[in-house]
């Protein structure tokens, strides 16, 4: 970078605290710190031209979990650890609405339904067998029954008569929810440069030098927010995964309103207005879509294709108008990592998939790390 005078002064120098990614984690991370240290210089950095990886290209759920991916973690994780897990990201979504506000977001809480597929029977028995449990060791959070048994009545095909439904989820729209955060930030006088990639950093006395290329600048604080692209940051902890996506042409007459889980939330579907939203697929090539390269697959992409047809949108005709994909952040723990690697250096990352609910509070808890 060939930077005059200005440039230098006015960016990248006295920076206080630099943050490596402009997603939820990142911006949420940055306006926490401006309210800590209102005189502070704070810098964002993002690769991409927008946010990256998955802030901007997510299904805008404003869930928390579906009954069976929670006692599917139930088998991996604590009693405690799942209820903390839970209540973090009911509390980030609090945050998230709070901040923000309901209109701004679009925020639409029209409930959210979990379907079992004809052939799953085991996984729906095992559903109706612990959703007492599950309501009970809930019920201290939310104060009401969480889970109940619904007949389906939005005419899908191949599944279970039988739904679950939860009455806490709702829909967000995603691309409002990243533009309000970006226009707070840059009211908040929080620098945000965009195409910036850090290629390495070293720490030293006085706070860590950040390389971008082949130019480099000193900051007093580095915290990541990369979540999917932490793997090398974490050794290992954090996996990328890519999750695809496909949403329809508007289609006349559309019944379906609501946040819709298949699979154990390896599909997931939404209407935005009369459109059908609909992704996932990962488990049917786990070490394909572990990358963090983006683009779309035919064996997922079809897989898509054949559950609008066959269960989603069975008798409806539907085109496909666009297909993309975003990248999260897995591990075997679905416990976020939100801790300071050495002096100068922290990160908040390993978001699960569930960017949305934990995304604010995982910000504000990365700013709290530093005194």
């Amino acid at each position: 970078m060939n930077l005059s005078y200005w440039e230098l002064k006015n960016w990248f120098t006295n920076v206080d605290y630099t943050i490596v990614g402009s997603g939820i984690v990142g911006l949420h991370t940055a306006l926490r710190l401006r309210e800590k240290f209102p005189d502070s210089k704070i810098l964002v950095l993002e690769k991409g031209p927008l946010p990256q990886g998955a802030s901007t290209k997510n299904a805008g759920f404003a869930c928390f979990g579906s009954i069976s991916e929670i006692i599917d973690d139930l088998k991996s994780h604590s009693e405690e650890e799942v209820i903390q897990l839970i209540q973090k990201r009911w509390q980030g979504l609090q945050l998230l609405r709070k901040r923000l506000g309901d209109d701004v977001i679009d925020f639409k809480p029209y409930g959210g339904y979990e379907l079992f597929l004809k052939d799953d029977g085991s996984s729906f028995n095992e559903c109706v067998a612990k959703m007492p449990f599950v309501n009970e060791i809930l019920k201290p959070l939310f104060r009401n029954e969480v889970f109940t048994k619904q007949i389906d009545r939005f005419g899908f095909e191949n599944i279970n008569e039988y739904v679950f439904f939860n009455p806490f989820e709702a829909q967000i729209d995603t691309g409002n929810m990243m533009q309000a955060l970006l226009k707070t930030a840059v009211t908040q006088d929080i620098l945000i440069l965009n195409q910036q990639t850090v290629t390495s950093y070293n720490e030293n006395a006085n706070g860590v030098e950040v390389a971008l290329g082949d130019f480099s600048f000193q900051t007093k604080k580095l915290l990541f927010a990369t979540n999917g692209f932490a793997n090398a940051l974490t050794n290992g902890a954090v996996k990328p995964a890519r999750a695809q996506v496909l949403i329809t042409k508007p289609i006349a007459n559309l019944d379906i309103k609501g946040t819709f889980h298949l699979d154990k939330g390896y599909y997931y579907f939404r209407n935005i207005g009369d459109r059908i939203l609909f992704g996932g697929g990962r488990n049917l090539d786990f070490q394909g879509e572990t990358t963090t390269e983006f683009g779309e697959t035919e064996i997922i992409q079809n897989r898509l294709e054949q559950l609008l047809k066959e269960v989603i949108l069975p008798h409806q005709e539907f085109e496909i108008e666009h297909r993309w994909s975003g990248i999260m952040g897995m591990g075997s723990s679905k416990k976020p990592i939100v801790e300071q690697l050495s002096q100068h250096v922290y990160c908040g990352v390993r978001l699960g998939g569930m960017g949305v609910a934990i995304g604010s509070l995982i910000g504000a808890e990365l700013a709290e790390l530093i005194g």
